[in-house]
């Protein structure tokens, strides 16, 4: 018996449904073109019983595989044929990616949400991670930088946005590993304080420090942003504030005002939503990947920065940056995949590619971005027009079009 479901749903493209006894269903004609393998066909009455969870949890269990182009070609498809989709929401992982139901986080909570993440195991991030392990889009600004040099460029792009003059009092509100706070300290000879909530993070950074003898200028703190005093020069936040959730938004914005000095500059780098905002929903990658996240749309994000009184200087959208990056990164843990599938097992395999592979999907063809908001207290703090930041780009930057994208890594299926 064929499953007449998805019919309705696949306009564009097509979806060959392999069944567990050899029979193939085929809906819709051209490309995409995505396969389907079934394990057993109850899984589709699983698939279709709780889509937003169960497309997910069955890739995980192995009870359905992808054929030719693998989880990535399915993932086109949906944002292929999104309209047709509606309230059904089949096959909605990629679509509602990190987002949050769980939103409101107290310290408490905010300090489990990140152990559940970024200390699940130290050699997974690094074996994927560029070697400074920023875990964060990279700036392809020209079209043959390797994940190394774009992560250099990002920091090099931000710190012209922070306006840094030596002896600078910088703070860095969910500094990682350590990469963009040692980097500072090192090219622009200032004085960084870095906070995380992960234990991982925190050892491997105060070590690097350490070692690389930058230990008088950084210094990281275990601490929760809400809880942090003092007064800086610069304020830097680079993919800490997906974790905020949407009612800490004004709390968050109000203490980067209060510890900002009247002359200081901010950049808060962060995933954004090109469209509207979202309804609650408890996703498949806040339940297994980033639990408590949101991701902001620009009108959620406007009205607290308004309420602070600081002045938004400057905003930049990064576009396709982060599908690149994920790509790279997807790239790089394939190449370990049997590594960890002795250490953490297959099913945890299949869950990180999934998500590898569904944020790359989306940063491809839906809906999300990265915001750069640079903010200060006053509206002469950063020169008027974007020119410097510009200044120490290498000559062979040129503009990353588009089309370039299909031949720069972004189709690897893993």
């Amino acid at each position: 018996m064929k499953i007449r479901f998805f019919d309705r749903l696949i306009s564009r493209g097509t979806l060959v449904i392999h069944y567990p006894d050899t029979h193939t269903q085929v809906i819709g004609s051209g490309v995409p073109k995505a396969h389907i393998h079934l394990r057993r066909r109850g899984v589709l009455a699983r698939l279709l019983s709780d889509p937003q969870m169960a497309f997910g949890e069955a890739y995980m269990d192995g009870d359905w595989w992808p054929g030719e182009g693998g989880l990535m070609v399915i993932f086109e498809l949906y944002f292929a044929n999104a309209q047709n989709f509606g309230s059904s929401r089949i096959l909605d992982i990629a679509r509602h990616a990190l987002r949050g139901l769980r939103e409101t986080n107290s310290r408490l909570r905010a300090r489990r949400n990140v152990h559940h993440h970024y200390d699940i195991d130290h050699d997974l991030f690094a074996s994927f991670l560029d070697a400074d392990m920023h875990y964060s889009c990279a700036y392809f600004e020209a079209v043959d930088m390797s994940l190394e040099q774009a992560q250099r460029a990002k920091c090099r792009h931000i710190a012209a946005k922070l306006c840094l003059t030596p002896g600078d009092r910088v703070l860095d509100i969910g500094s990682g590993w350590g990469g963009l706070a040692l980097y500072l300290a090192r090219h622009y000879d200032v004085d960084v304080t870095g906070l995380t909530l992960s234990d991982d993070q925190y050892i491997h950074a105060s070590q690097r420090a350490q070692q690389e003898g930058l230990s008088e200028r950084v210094r990281f703190l275990r601490q929760d942003y809400r809880e942090h005093e003092g007064e800086y020069d610069a304020i830097v936040s680079v993919g800490m504030f997906e974790h905020v959730g949407r009612p800490q938004f004004q709390t968050f914005f109000d203490q980067v005002a209060r510890l900002l000095k009247p002359d200081g500059r901010s950049l808060i780098h962060t995933i954004g939503r090109s469209g509207p905002p979202i309804e609650d929903s408890h996703g498949w990658i806040e339940k297994y990947i980033f639990p408590g996240g949101y991701v902001p749309s620009l009108s959620e994000v406007a009205p607290c920065i308004e309420q602070t009184g600081l002045c938004l200087s400057d905003l930049e959208v990064w576009r396709m940056h982060y599908a690149r990056t994920l790509a790279c990164w997807n790239e790089c843990f394939q190449g370990n995949r049997d590594a960890f599938e002795a250490r953490l097992g297959e099913r945890f395999c299949r869950m990180w590619e999934f998500y590898l592979l569904g944020c790359q999907a989306i940063f491809r063809w839906g809906e999300l971005v990265v915001f750069h908001l640079q903010l200060s207290p006053r509206n002469d703090a950063v020169p008027i027009t974007r020119d410097y930041l510009y200044r120490d780009a290498p000559d062979a930057v040129r503009r990353f079009d588009a089309s370039e994208f299909d031949h720069a890594g972004l189709d690897q299926t893993g």
